[in-house]
């Protein structure tokens, strides 16, 4: 059995539709796994085989209650300039290419895709597969391998879902169906109209204009749903909100939206914790005062050190310090800390060195081969524990790591992570997911300067959203007609 779920638009809720579908799947007792052919993302997860893939896979995955695998997700882009991205392919970087580059290369990305949805196929009796943007992109049809040109070649049906809550729904569906070729129309098996808020009363004389219009069916109204904790694709979540706030005095926490930052999911259990006053500071924004400043990973560490310094960051930071505030770097933040950052190869730009803030004793130089693992051990402050992945192609050495933010189990030993300068107030690691173990956050929100942090259980709340998106499926779907579009595909396999 095989489903995809294609879009109407970026972020209508193909990642959130496909996780939803596949956690009632699970109730349903169906051996199910997620599948995205094509994925552009600078939030990326490390799986079980040791490669990286786009986080919302993963998080797919664990609706699926299965480990993540880079056969989920065989093609990865992550842009590292406005034209330009690290392409990876089943896992692992083959290096940069420029648009017009890739689009040369996709027939070889093809095969790849091809071959891990045999694997998965091979493996599971049902895969939810999710595109990407839109299949109405006339410029990107040739050659597709994300949307209708995928589906087309596995035979696959579809099912489109648009987003009502940015308004021109029906125009959506209707014109993204004028636009596909007549063996695509014919694949779109229905609709799911997403983020409805009112009386559905009110939107059925549209509900019945569109099928009588299409042909089609709606196979759901999804509500909007509040308060949802899941992890990003790649934009920063809208939808991610706090917890309620307390009476108690909040740690105040600021983290720089760099141009290339990414896995600002790192972030996730700091924005909805009830004791923190959280926030993202874009281009262009007074830096306010600060507790705590933490410089999130990078894509392109070199540049966006560059766009810091432009937007007064290194000053602010200074002044930071000097009246005892805390600083946390994580992977490109915590090379951003050290002295300099060398890019020998021209990984993520032009060859070259950049100064670093200076902050920590150290130097990093950027490799061709990446890190990529998934980690657990013990932070040196409070001996707290803590679990994430590491993906960085920099390495980094100076007398500064002498002093490590944690020790971590590595192929049968513990190895040093990290830095915490001497005076106590400047702190860096490799770890992503550094704040998502209880412990861990606490430990450092205590070190930041919180009284009794008491962190979220990032986990349980992100288990107990994907339990909803399925009761969800289950109340306003069509799930009968979502188990004979399947049940139809396996026949006519």
């Amino acid at each position: 059995m095989m489903l995809m779920v294609q879009g109407c638009t970026s972020d209508a809720g193909k990642s959130t539709l496909v996780a939803a579908i596949c956690r009632w799947l699970v109730r349903q007792g169906v051996d199910v796994a997620p599948f995205k052919p094509q994925n552009m993302a600078l939030n990326a997860a490390v799986t079980e085989d040791g490669g990286e893939i786009g986080r919302a896979q993963a998080a797919q995955a664990a609706a699926c209650r299965i480990p993540a695998h880079t056969d989920m997700n065989p093609v990865l882009l992550k842009p590292n300039t406005d034209v330009g991205a690290q392409v990876i392919i089943q896992g692992h970087a083959i290096g940069n290419m420029n648009a017009l580059d890739y689009h040369a290369y996709k027939q070889t990305a093809r095969s790849a895709v091809l071959e891990s949805f045999a694997r998965l196929r091979a493996r599971h009796a049902c895969v939810i597969v999710e595109g990407a943007g839109s299949p109405a992109e006339i410029n990107l049809r040739a050659n597709d391998i994300a949307n209708m040109g995928f589906a087309e070649a596995v035979d696959c049906p579809v099912i489109l879902v648009a987003d009502i809550d940015r308004g021109g729904v029906f125009a959506h569906l209707v014109g993204t169906l004028a636009l596909l070729s007549e063996s695509e129309q014919a694949r779109v098996k229905g609709f799911v109209i997403n983020r409805f808020r009112g009386d559905i009363a009110l939107l059925q004389s549209g509900l019945d204009w569109l099928e009588a219009r299409t042909g089609k069916p709606v196979l759901g109204v999804l509500p909007y749903l509040h308060g949802l904790q899941l992890e990003a694709e790649d934009a920063i979540a809208r939808d991610l909100v706090p917890a309620a706030q307390t009476d108690a005095p909040r740690l105040r926490v600021i983290v720089p939206v760099t141009p290339r930052i990414s896995n600002h999911t790192d972030f996730d259990v700091l924005r909805i914790h009830p004791q923190l006053d959280f926030r993202f500071i874009g281009p262009d924004e007074a830096i306010p005062p600060a507790d705590l400043i933490i410089l999130p990973g990078s894509k392109s560490v070199r540049a966006d050190l560059a766009w810091l310094r432009a937007q007064g960051w290194d000053a602010a930071i200074a002044r930071h310090l000097r009246y005892g505030g805390k600083l946390i770097g994580i992977c490109g933040g915590f090379q951003m800390l050290g002295q300099g950052i060398d890019d020998p190869h021209g990984l993520e730009g032009e060859a070259g060195a950049s100064d670093g803030l200076g902050w920590l004793d150290m130097r990093t130089v950027l490799q061709p081969q990446k890190q990529l693992r998934s980690v657990s051990g013990r932070l040196c402050l409070q001996d707290a524990p803590v679990r994430g992945y590491e993906i960085h192609a920099g390495v980094s050495d100076g007398p500064a790591l002498a002093r490590p933010a944690s020790r971590l189990a590595q192929d049968g030993e513990t190895v040093a992570d990290g830095a915490i300068d001497s005076g106590g107030q400047v702190l860096g690691s490799y770890v992503h997911g550094l704040f998502d173990e209880p412990a861990a956050c606490d430990a450092l929100l205590a070190w930041a300067g919180l009284v009794a942090p008491r962190a979220p259980d990032l986990a349980a709340l992100r288990e107990a959203s994907i339990e909803r998106l399925a009761d969800t499926v289950a109340a306003h779907m069509d799930t009968a007609a979502l188990m004979r579009i399947l049940h139809a595909e396996q026949g006519a396999a």
